[in-house]
């Protein structure tokens, strides 16, 4: 199974008053590691966009382990856990810079939708690209 792992600094902005992160942030470095991921595989959203196709987010899970904190580094890795011909699910794990601590795991799943919001199958040229995993 192929992962992708990006490093981010947690910035200011991304913590509360106590200088923890603020749990919806976890769901944006998901987002980072989505996209990162199939950047790495040859598919750049903004092409499928021009394309006529989107992949709006239909679920999201997030399990929360142990704080990061303003000023650290995170490792966000992300694989796919499954690939059908209209949806993909992707994993993440989120770790401190060490990769000994895990923060926080989760999911997003996406369907593929074209202009008008209809359901429709994935590209054939991500079809295949996923299809190698």
């Amino acid at each position: 199974m192929k992962k992708k792992a990006v490093e981010l600094r947690v910035t200011y902005a991304d913590t509360d008053a106590m200088g923890v992160v603020y749990h919806t942030n976890y769901i944006k470095w998901f987002e980072v590691g989505r996209t990162e991921y199939m950047r790495d595989l040859g598919v750049v959203y903004a092409e499928l966009e021009k394309e006529g196709y989107y992949l709006p987010v239909t679920e999201a899970y997030c399990h929360y382990l142990s704080p990061a904190r303003y000023d650290e580094c995170v490792r966000v890795v992300t694989t796919i856990n499954f690939f059908r011909r209209a949806s993909v699910r992707f994993d993440y794990e989120i770790y401190d810079a060490s990769g000994a601590v895990m923060l926080a795991e989760g999911y997003t799943a996406h369907a593929f939708i074209n202009r008008e919001g209809k359901i429709v199958r994935a590209p054939k040229y991500v079809t295949e690209k996923i299809g190698t995993l």
